[in-house]
């Protein structure tokens, strides 16, 4: 049976990356483990009041189970990671996000004088998915293609022609601010859906919106995750390993 370091010194992220099922007890407890993966589990169940314990013996049951294997993005080389981020997550943002503005317009004109906390929500939808798209776009553009290029080089053994934006930290820096902002604006969401949890009186729409919601935030923790915790700590140290 597999083990890892069950630490509550351990950080979250670290967590996630060795075996991305442990997400789902973070998420049970509602603690982050995208944006603020770089927290001990011991700092993140003190601010939560809650028995760490209790979320290390979770963790360690799920670690040590074999059913549900999961993906070992960390095995990965990067340039694939970067590839399979803009494939399955990025195409998944720009399907969805026409779909569930639909829907939330639609829901604002027949529910919104009930549930004023729709316009709300679609506001935060509408900026968040707005963000998204100009992100994923410097991602696709600039960032990805110059971790392709780093690989490339490692390979080669050859130099790689020195970017404009200095270091792939000041690039990763930015994605980093700009994943917290929209782990925020979900934060609210989830929130101001009780956790997307219609109400009562709710129609169909409104069942299948809130839960397009709840799968839309849980496919953008999983992308935020693999850049977060693992492709950009991995490109940062490739860059140390090779010459401009």
């Amino acid at each position: 049976m597999e083990t890892l370091q069950m630490n509550s010194q351990k950080e979250i992220g670290q967590y996630v990356a060795d075996d991305f099922r442990t997400a789902a007890i973070f998420s049970k407890y509602k603690i982050d483990f995208c944006c603020n993966g770089n927290r001990t589990v011991e700092e993140a169940c003190k601010k939560k009041g809650i028995d760490s314990s209790q979320v290390l013996e979770e963790l360690h049951q799920v670690i040590n189970s074999k059913t549900g294997e999961s993906i070992d993005y960390k095995s990965w080389p990067i340039d694939l990671l970067a590839e399979y981020i803009e494939k399955k997550h990025h195409r998944y943002v720009e399907e969805k996000t026409p779909v569930l503005r639909q829907f939330l317009d639609k829901l604002c004109k027949v529910h919104g004088e009930r549930h004023p906390e729709l316009f709300k929500i679609k506001d935060l939808f509408y900026a968040s998915t707005g963000e998204l798209a100009s992100h994923m776009k410097k991602e696709e553009l600039i960032l990805f293609p110059f971790v392709k290029r780093m690989v490339k080089a490692k390979l080669a053994n050859s130099p790689v022609q020195s970017p404009q934006f200095g270091t792939v930290e000041n690039p990763i820096a930015m994605m980093m601010e700009e994943h917290d902002n929209e782990g925020q604006r979900f934060r609210e969401i989830a929130e101001l859906t009780d956790n997307y949890t219609p109400p009562s009186d709710a129609c169909n729409t409104y069942k299948v919106t809130y839960a397009m919601l709840d799968e839309f935030e849980k496919d953008l923790h999983l992308h935020i995750h693999l850049e977060n915790n693992i492709l950009f700590p991995e490109a940062i140290k490739l860059e140390k390993q090779i010459s401009y």
